[in-house]
């Protein structure tokens, strides 16, 4: 859908104008929504439609399209709420956004972009017929990614085809791409794959206990960054914590909110608020954002569910990012010198969502010899963006090379980042960009990993290389 102009009077403008309130009752007889959660009328008249999120917004920087920003967004749910009926190209604009939540940053209004993107996916989930390509891509997705076992299985056939250069062979005959560019993103996507480090149900604190704390582990996480949980384990044992791993724990539900599959994601977050509560956890660390984000807003998934609501919050209330707590606790275990340069992406999961920014860089910038450079329009999203960059493999590969050139023009040694999603799709990226050009490989680290390096007084040329 092409960009409107409409009358200032209420209705969107090219060049902003204010949006009526729209009925705060149940949405119009015959619209794109029905009446369980439909994007909360309120919250959609919260924006004024200033254009301050206009620059923040990956789509919109990219196409230029007012419907596809977070105000155009905005105008078709009020649309979708008065009785605009759910089309195809409705459906395409919201399908696009990427869900990163600069806007929310952005927003001078206080506009709560990211309850009604959620809320409007699920209507979406619940109410569009999809292609039945879309659908089989999706349950493809949504039958591995959230499944811990599942995804481990895959590692073997992973690892034979990269010691074989048999991925490598595929990717330059261009056959998946021809096939199916969704598939060739995700095989593009994998990451090298190094052995599994499994962790033991409790982890003993070094020293004095100062905090006893449950780790969840993550799908994507677990499988295909298992060093990332490792390394994790050992910052947080030497600063104090004794660690609990549970066993039962699986998939946070992330992905699922995130699409719309609201059942399914209200079922992983029960799953998991039951492996955790009888743990005797303090805290919950997460040490991938997207999964930080949605497990910090447990009470509000289960709130409708008289049996979880109350659980739910507790549990959603001991949850931090890994830097949180460290920032909290404070060092006591010595840092070794690491003398190199790194360039910090926010991942937006952590950083717009979560709002956590200044805690990884205070922690990176306290280790002796480390010299942290910003990377130019950080607050702009990678592409990731949970499952876009499969769904959504164009504009994710354009927002995925833009942030490459930008993170090589800081003349950092080492990436570092919070995300394994980030961390999949920036060392594609930049792969993709060396390549080209002939530089040199780039270091690629989780924040953690570069805190455990330091810890342990481990070179950083061990950090795997795009």
């Amino acid at each position: 859908m092409s960009t409107t102009e409409h009358d200032t009077d209420g209705t969107l403008g090219e060049m902003g104008g204010v949006v009526e309130p729209v009925d705060l009752g149940m949405p119009a007889p015959g619209g794109a929504f029905d009446e369980h959660h439909p994007p909360d009328a309120a919250l959609i008249g919260d924006c004024v439609h200033c254009g301050f999120c206009l620059p923040t917004c990956p789509t919109y920087v990219l196409w230029g399209e007012e419907m596809d920003s977070p105000r155009g967004r905005i105008y078709l749910m009020k649309e979708g709420l008065e009785g605009e009926p759910m089309t195809d190209a409705m459906v395409g604009h919201f399908d696009a956004c990427l869900g990163c939540m600069a806007c929310v940053t952005a927003c001078p209004s206080g506009v709560q972009y990211d309850t009604l993107i959620e809320q409007t996916r699920a209507q979406v989930e619940r109410r569009h017929e999809r292609s039945p390509q879309d659908k089989a891509l999706r349950g493809l997705i949504f039958a591995l990614f959230p499944h811990p076992r599942r995804l481990r299985l895959l590692r073997g056939p992973l690892r034979a085809m990269q010691a074989t250069g048999l991925d490598r062979a595929l990717r330059r005959t261009g056959l998946l791409d021809r096939l199916s560019p969704q598939l060739a993103a995700m095989e593009s996507l994998a990451p090298r794959l190094g052995r599994p480090e499994p962790l033991p149900e409790r982890i003993e604190a070094t020293g004095t206990r100062r905090m006893t704390v449950g780790l969840l582990t993550g799908c994507v996480q677990g499988a295909f960054f298992p060093g990332v949980n490792s390394a994790t384990a050992r910052v947080l044992r030497a600063e104090g914590c004794d660690v609990v791993v549970p066993r039962a724990q699986g998939c946070c539900g992330a992905l699922s909110v995130h699409n719309g599959r609201e059942e399914e994601a209200r079922g992983y977050a029960r799953a998991l608020v039951d492996a955790f509560e009888s743990s005797g956890v303090e805290r919950v660390v997460v040490n991938a954002a997207g999964c930080g984000s949605s497990m910090k807003e447990y009470a509000e998934l289960l709130a409708d569910d008289p049996a979880y609501a109350e659980r739910a919050r507790e549990f959603a209330g001991k949850v931090r990012d890994i830097s949180e707590i460290l920032d909290e606790l404070g060092p006591v275990a010595p840092r070794h010198p690491l003398e190199m340069t790194i360039a910090y992406h926010d991942a937006c999961h952590l950083a717009h969502a979560q709002g956590v920014r200044a805690e990884p860089r205070r922690l990176l910038e306290a280790i002796p010899g480390l010299h942290l450079r910003e990377i130019p329009e950080g607050d702009l999203c990678c592409g990731s963006a949970g499952i876009y960059n499969i769904t959504n493999p164009e504009p994710a590969r354009e927002l995925g090379d833009r942030k490459a050139q930008n993170i090589v023009s800081t003349g950092a040694q080492v990436l570092v980042t919070a995300n394994p999603g980030c961390l999949m799709q920036v060392t594609s990226a930049i792969e993709r960009l060396t390549t080209a050009q002939g530089g040199q490989p780039m270091g690629m680290a989780h924040t953690i990993e570069v805190l455990d390096a330091s810890i342990r007084g481990v070179p950083a040329t061990t950090f795997t290389t795009a």
